[in-house]
């Protein structure tokens, strides 16, 4: 006899397979089957160590969907995106050069036209880097938890020993970036991408975000007639810090700057009903500015 409750969620999932920097990686991505064809497509960037999965809540949310195409992507080495043929032989560490070489490879595999890129965290980062390269290819960039450079308050050494269980150290180095009024289920999904994350894979992207992504000696150059910028960080988030992403915004000239209230380095998936009230109004802007 059927129990329960069965709902299938407007969710779908695929692979793609794409070349980045000399080699071919498959890759996972997700998107939401409520957009229709003309719905502006949105590429999420995960956070480092974690995955896609941080999107979720996004991806089946009907009004978003009505004017936006949600995808959200798991980086190779991340999430159910292998790490490349041979990586037993080599030591995973993303740089800006890789990161901005897979975002694209990624976009151009999907056949993405002139989509907007929101990113949280390094792909907060990264989208900084995107929009002064590469803006005229964006129909506009939104920075979550993003600065154009922050002060290292970790240790990366804990992060791939074999005296430690990696996942707990990395779950433990991030649990208090996530704000307190956050529901406890919602703290613990977040948690669980870190708990599971495959050894080293956080200390790789922490090579990006700590040591090869020092931006602010470019980041005024930013056309933001040519490409938006939005920058979203949560006021509880002590990795990027509000005070950050504000002396971000105030040396991109048009940059957009929100401070979120009881939120903290993960707001989509740490409180997601209270992010969407700070993501809709960005994203009713930018279907209503081009």
């Amino acid at each position: 006899m059927e129990t329960g409750i069965h709902k299938l969620e407007p969710i779908m999932g695929r692979y793609v397979n794409v070349d980045i920097s000399g080699q071919q990686s498959r890759i996972y991505f997700e998107e939401s089957t409520l957009s229709g064809d003309k719905a502006i497509p949105v590429v999420c960037l995960h956070t480092a160590g974690s995955d896609s999965s941080q999107f979720r809540h996004l991806l089946v949310d009907k009004e978003i969907a009505a004017n936006f195409r949600m995808i959200a992507f798991d980086m190779p080495w991340h999430g159910k995106s292998l790490p490349p043929v041979g990586y037993q032989d080599q030591e995973y560490r993303l740089t800006t050069e890789l990161y901005l070489d897979t975002v694209d490879s990624f976009i151009a595999a999907i056949g993405a036209k002139n989509p907007v890129v929101m990113g949280c965290s390094m792909g907060g980062r990264l989208v900084i880097e995107l929009a002064r390269r590469y803006g005229k290819n964006f129909r506009a960039v939104i920075g979550l938890e993003a600065s154009d450079y922050q002060t290292p308050w970790y240790d990366t050494e804990w992060l791939n020993r074999p005296d430690v269980h990696g996942g707990e150290i990395c779950s433990a180095l991030i649990s208090g970036l996530i704000a307190p009024q956050s529901p406890d289920e919602f703290r613990w999904e977040t948690l669980w991408g870190y708990l599971s994350a495959g050894p080293g894979v956080f200390k790789g992207d922490l090579h990006f975000y700590r040591q090869d992504s020092d931006f602010r000696d470019r980041s005024s150059e930013i056309d933001t007639e040519l490409c938006p910028l939005y920058l979203l960080t949560g006021e509880y988030d002590f990795s990027c810090t509000p005070d950050d992403t504000k002396r971000t915004g105030q040396s991109i000239p048009g940059a957009k700057v929100t401070i979120m209230k009881k939120l903290g380095h993960f707001p989509m998936s740490e409180n997601p009903e209270l992010f969407r009230g700070y993501l809709l109004p960005v994203l009713a802007d930018i279907a209503t500015s081009q």
